[in-house]
């Protein structure tokens, strides 16, 4: 029997590199909006963050998602990202 490939992907907050199912995935769609990707599979720049929430509270106070999908992030994605973990 073959032996699956787990996709593994790097939180842009901590560096580590996890499987994808315990990241989520937050999308710039090429309109400008910035959106949470449930699918994974959605059009536009991605970056992963664990899910996990003192990392969550790191990417808000670093700013690092802003800077890495190059777009204000509002208040609202950071709060849907919390309460998913």
């Amino acid at each position: 029997m073959k032996v699956r490939k787990i996709p593994m992907r790097t939180c842009v907050v901590s560096k580590e590199k996890l499987p994808k199912q315990e990241l989520v995935r937050v999308v710039r769609t090429p309109e400008g909006k910035v959106i949470i990707d449930d699918t994974g599979k959605a059009n536009g720049r991605g970056a992963y963050v664990k899910k996990n929430i003192e990392i969550i509270r790191k990417a808000r106070q670093t700013k690092i998602l802003e800077r890495t999908l190059e777009v204000n992030i509002g208040d609202e994605i950071y709060e849907e990202l919390e309460k998913m973990c």
